[in-house]
């Protein structure tokens, strides 16, 4: 029997499946080439180049390159996976939406169409914002400005194309989902980062050319990147595993139960979720000190600039917040405990019920602990690289943690297709499939 990845091109379903995803991203790939109108490319360039260290760098690295081509794909997939996150935070207080995520399938269809209304709205928001923002910029040099012909017909058509690109890629990674292999959303993030590691690689090479990294730290650099993917790749896959034994029981004439199982916990139960929320938070300063030119306004927006050592104390302390409150909200101990009650489960040596969900309780309590310090330390990484250590490119942080993550989902898919394929023709071909 073919295992793993190496029986993905024995089954041509698969294949299909691997092939369509692969020309969805190229479709996205080949959108992000193409620029809005009325934006002068070359202003825009000038501009991203003087702040590739900043947090325009990392957003632009989110998109694949959009954000500094200012194409028609320029707000990338966040504005939908915003509204994915603040439905799945409404759960939570919202009844009428918890009773829908009940439903099974009728409830999650309704939900998602819920999601798509509030993307193309956070969109729209968004649109606008950054044409009006766009209209008072210039290029470092030359005071260049970087929109050609400012006013309101610029703004209504920039709003329109950036919007309807938002709803285009949206559409794409449902359509990989269903179609393809892997989640289409994490895909297209996946691919946009990737996009960008090439043009990191040459800006390393021509600094180093230059004389203005030493020679010996493109090794040292090598090394530590190798270093932090292991690292995320063995916390991310780690996983406290508790014992569960099932009472034996008589259904009729049969004897069922008595088996042992285990109950896995991860470490980072909260994924990329609290970085995204704490960047997210933190870029609200600046973008009010970009619309409002009054001095104190001004002054209070800049100290929590991005490298400055208060943005990474609050970045830090906002990180670990989310951590815990999103793993108090995907994971509840009470019901667990009720779900291994009522199916005949148990801890060895500790009670069914109330002291179950309490060791549940206090276990995650330590390993979000450890997964908020971890996640931290991951994400203040790029702040240290690049003020610090004078590194040309965004490394680490939630585009780390995303690439780490998609890729083993997406490959657990390919192995878990492949190995259910061949139990198929297994079964078909056998004397059970015969009979």
């Amino acid at each position: 029997m073919p295992g793993g990845l190496q029986g993905a091109a024995r089954i041509p379903e698969l294949k299909r499946r691997i092939i369509f995803t692969l020309l969805m991203l190229a479709v996205y790939r080949m959108g992000v080439q193409i620029p809005t109108p009325g934006i002068n490319g070359q202003a825009l360039g000038a501009f991203f180049a003087k702040n590739a260290g900043t947090i325009f760098g990392m957003f632009n690295m989110f998109s694949g390159g959009a954000l500094k081509n200012f194409s028609i794909f320029a707000l990338g997939i966040m504005p939908y996976i915003s509204a994915s996150i603040i439905f799945q935070l409404l759960a939570v207080v919202v009844p009428s939406i918890e009773a829908l995520q009940k439903e099974g399938e009728a409830g999650t269809r309704k939900i998602t169409q819920y999601t798509r209304y509030a993307t193309v709205v956070l969109s729209l928001i968004q649109a606008t914002f950054i044409s009006i923002g766009l209209e008072s910029m210039a290029a470092p040099t030359g005071n260049a400005m970087i929109v050609i012909t400012p006013g309101w017909s610029f703004r209504i058509m920039t709003v329109i194309t950036l919007t309807a690109g938002t709803c285009f890629i949206m559409w794409l990674g449902e359509q990989m989902t269903e179609r393809g292999i892997g989640n289409g959303i994490s895909l297209i993030i996946f691919a946009g980062i990737v996009a960008r590691m090439p043009s990191a690689v040459v800006n390393t090479i021509k600094m180093a050319s230059a004389g203005e990294m030493t020679l010996i730290m493109v090794p040292i650099l090598l090394v530590m990147m190798a270093g932090v993917v292991w690292f995320i790749i063995y916390v991310e896959t780690a996983e406290r595993r508790i014992p569960i034994q099932y009472a034996k029981r008589m259904v009729g004439r049969q004897m069922y139960g008595g088996q042992r199982s285990h109950l896995p916990l991860k470490i980072n139960m909260s994924g990329v979720i609290p970085p995204i929320f704490a960047s997210s938070i933190m870029m609200f300063p600046a973008t009010i000190g970009g619309f409002i030119k009054i001095d104190w306004v001004q002054r209070l927006s800049a100290i929590p600039a991005w490298g400055s050592f208060w943005h990474t104390v609050l970045y830090v302390i906002m990180i670990v917040f989310f951590c815990f409150f999103y793993t108090a909200v995907t994971f509840n101990p009470v019901d667990v405990a009720e779900n291994l009650k009522k199916n005949g489960g148990f801890i060895p040596g500790i009670r069914p019920g109330k002291r179950t969900s309490d060791f549940l309780d206090k276990v995650m309590v330590r390993l979000t602990v450890i997964g908020a310090i971890y996640v931290s330390l991951v994400c203040v990484l790029p702040t240290i690289l690049i003020s610090k250590l004078n590194v040309p490119f965004y490394f680490g942080g939630t585009a780390l943690l995303i690439l780490v993550q998609v890729a083993i989902d997406t490959i657990s898919q390919i192995e878990s297709y492949t190995v259910m394929r061949n139990y198929d023709g297994f079964l078909k071909s056998g004397k059970i499939g015969s009979r």
